[in-house]
This record gives structure tokens, sequence and C-alpha cells, in this order.
């Protein structure tokens, strides 16, 4: 499933603006345009890049550089899996490969039907009781095979 998402060019134009003066606003600027839509969109790369006076290529490097920017729309729900030592410790290593195969995506990626994006996070303060995964806002501690498949059946078809 391809997604397509109109962007509001106006409204980031209006973030960026409301940034641009701060120390370091580059940062800031991708921060708020992720949180508005979702992921940084390319045609807002050109705008970034005129108003802090910064070449296309150094804005680009630094949305690549961090993981945590999307460069293309997230799907319906985020599987956010911790590869802490703690986790990886009690098995997030097979839990990630599980959930791989189950999605069909890589981390970064997105499943084919646009449910699910799968993202790797590095402490989700349940070390105690790992593996921990976040789906969306939802914490949830010691997943297994099992309960990760009854989660992502859970999230199917729900907003």
């Amino acid at each position: 499933m391809e997604m397509h998402q109109v962007v509001d060019m106006d409204h980031i134009a209006s973030l960026i603006a409301v940034q641009k003066t701060l120390p370091g606003a580059l940062l800031p600027i991708l921060h708020a345009i992720q949180e508005s839509a979702g992921y940084i969109p390319s045609e807002s790369v050109p705008m970034i890049a005129q108003e802090l006076n910064l070449s296309r290529a150094e804005v680009h490097g630094v949305i690549s550089f961090y993981h945590y920017f999307r460069q293309h729309p997230a799907g319906r729900h985020v599987v956010q899996i911790c590869r802490a030592e703690a986790c990886q410790a009690r098995g997030s290593a097979a839990l990630e490969a599980h959930a791989k195969t189950v999605l069909g995506c890589d981390f970064h990626g997105t499943a084919k039907d646009g449910e699910f994006s799968l993202e790797a996070v590095y402490c989700l303060g349940q070390c105690a009781c790992g593996p921990a995964i976040m789906i969306n806002d939802e914490l949830h501690a010691r997943v297994s095979h099992g309960k990760l498949d009854r989660l992502l059946q859970a999230k199917r078809g729900t907003s």
C-alpha cells in the first residue's frame, strides 16, 4: 500500500519561521515538523535550508543521521522494540527478528499494508522486565513472540 499524505507547506513554513531565530534552530525545526506532519517531507528541506542559510545536503545529512527523523509517513501504528543491553540480555534480538518477519520490514520501515512501522529504541525504562516494546504510546513488558503477535493482531484495523 502506497501512502500519500497531503503536506501543508504553509504550516511547515510557519513552523520554520517560529523556530529559525533560536540558536541551533535546525533540530527544533525538524522536531516541530515531524511532530506536526509525522515525518520530514522532502519538499520541506529546501525551505529549511534557505531559511537557515544551510545547504540542502547539510539539512538532509542531519535528517538521515538521526534515526528518530522519518523521511516517509509512518504506518498507522509505530512499534518500537528496545535494543538496550538489559532487553538484549532478556531476548530482544530474537523478538526483533520475529517482528521483522511478521511485519515484513526492517527497522525504520513500514509494513506493505501501511499498518505498522518498526523502530528501534534504546531504553523504555523496563530493564527488569524486558524485552520491552512500545506500540504507539502503550508500553508492554516481558514480550514474547506470542505476546507480540497478539498485540499486533489487536491493533490491526484500529485507529
